[in-house]
């Protein structure tokens, strides 16, 4: 089986069970993975991001192969919740 041929039969869902595979060592059903499979299912993680990943995280394989890097500005801001904030309280000490 080729590259094409392989990122034609790779739906979702089985891009997900790979993925979880690459980042735990464990097949959803829990048994590990040997170290060839996690390389093999690394590469088609990889594979697969490379045709699909519109919206790429910090480095993740981004569509087009590019390798996404976001600044330390880019992330804060990613991550930044203050929509839960209730208060700011400044602590001084007396």
């Amino acid at each position: 089986m080729d590259v094409e041929q392989l990122l034609e039969a790779m739906t979702p869902e089985v891009y997900e069970r790979l993925l979880y595979a690459t980042e735990t060592g464990r097949w959803p059903e829990g048994s590990r993975l040997s170290q060839e499979q996690r390389d093999s299912c690394m590469q088609a993680v990889m594979l697969y991001q490379s045709k699909h990943n519109v919206e790429p995280q910090h480095m993740s394989v981004a569509a087009g192969g590019d390798i996404t890097f976001k600044s330390k500005a880019e992330l804060k801001n990613q991550f930044a919740d203050n929509s839960n904030e209730i208060a700011r309280v400044k602590v001084t000490q007396d």
